[in-house]
């Protein structure tokens, strides 16, 4: 049964370099590596290009100009071959059992879709309290042993087995191009479907965080957005679930009027909750500033005349 791995890159040509080394090290290699360049200057190209000479599975190259994180996905699914496709970020590093752990972990939970935890590598020197909001958003902690899971996570280090689910074409909504949470609205349909879930523990990878995310401003942005999340589900489904949405709202007001004095108190005295107390409490803002108005746009087109990263 052929896997294909599929890493969407937008101008991170050493992250890229990195994420598809660490395929090639693999203990069980995939059956191809399709590597999607969101760069309308192509700027993976030549990286990629030295990387196929030596790679020991095939190694795919695909230009996919118009950018936007759901136009590459969208990209990587429609030149895969495999039945089995194993996501993979340009900022994330698999560790050798990655790819095995996540096949079997499909084959002994007998699921649809496989998540598997992200480890955060911070760079740089950072203030303790930012230091830790910056691991807790770009790490993805699970089960410590292989379980069903009832919500999905989002789409950097996945397997899913498109065999057993009913996908789409273009499954990946370009409306989110720029804003993101495509992964999630993809997910969300394949829950409709019936897909089933699952965690796999051994499955690691590392998330590589650069400066330029690592910023008091991103951080406070990126914890907006995850929040807004469940609110948009509800607003974006057919029919509309406004009690969900209304739902959702109040539970943002709970955690703003619970977490953001808590978040204070804990700043002033240096206590170790004081990041996730701030992360819920941006989290509770977006559950009720959830309108696409207040929607932070980070990716696609929205990127490319900014200096930072594209976190994919």
């Amino acid at each position: 049964m052929l896997t294909s791995v599929i890493i969407p890159t937008f101008r991170r040509p050493e992250g890229v370099e990195l994420a598809v080394k660490s395929v090639m090290a693999q203990t069980r290699l995939p059956g191809e590596v399709v590597v999607v360049d969101n760069c309308p200057q192509a700027s993976a190209q030549t990286v990629i290009a030295r990387l196929t000479e030596t790679s020991p599975v095939p190694l795919i190259y695909h230009h996919e100009p118009e950018a936007g994180v759901a136009n590459a996905r969208n990209a990587g699914l429609a030149r895969a071959r495999g039945r089995m496709i194993a996501f993979l970020d340009d900022d994330e590093i698999a560790r050798p059992h990655w790819l095995s752990a996540l096949l079997d972990t499909r084959e002994s939970l007998d699921v649809d879709v496989v998540f598997g935890p992200l480890s955060a590598v911070v760079q740089g020197e950072l203030p303790r309290h930012q230091r830790a909001l910056a691991e807790r958003l770009y790490s993805r902690i699970g089960p410590q042993r292989d379980a069903r899971l009832d919500k999905p996570f989002g789409c950097g280090n996945s397997l899913i087995d498109r065999g057993t689910l009913p996908i789409a074409k273009a499954p990946f909504n370009p409306a989110l191009n720029e804003t993101g949470g495509e992964d999630d609205d993809f997910f969300d349909q394949l829950e409709r479907a019936g897909a089933r879930f699952g965690w796999s523990a051994a499955a690691l990878a590392y998330e590589c965080v650069p400066p330029s995310r690592i910023r008091w401003r991103y951080l406070m942005t990126r914890s907006f957005s995850f929040g807004q999340g469940p609110s948009q589900a509800c607003a974006r489904s057919r029919p509309v679930q406004r009690l969900g949405v209304a739902r959702w709202m109040l539970i943002g007001l709970a955690q703003m009027m619970v977490f953001g004095p808590l978040t204070v108190v804990g700043w002033v005295f240096g206590l170790s909750k004081t990041a996730e107390w701030l992360d819920r409490t941006a989290q509770g803002a977006g559950k009720i500033f959830w309108w696409d108005q207040f929607e932070p746009r980070l990716y696609g087109n929205a990127a490319i005349n900014t200096p930072a990263d594209h976190p994919a």
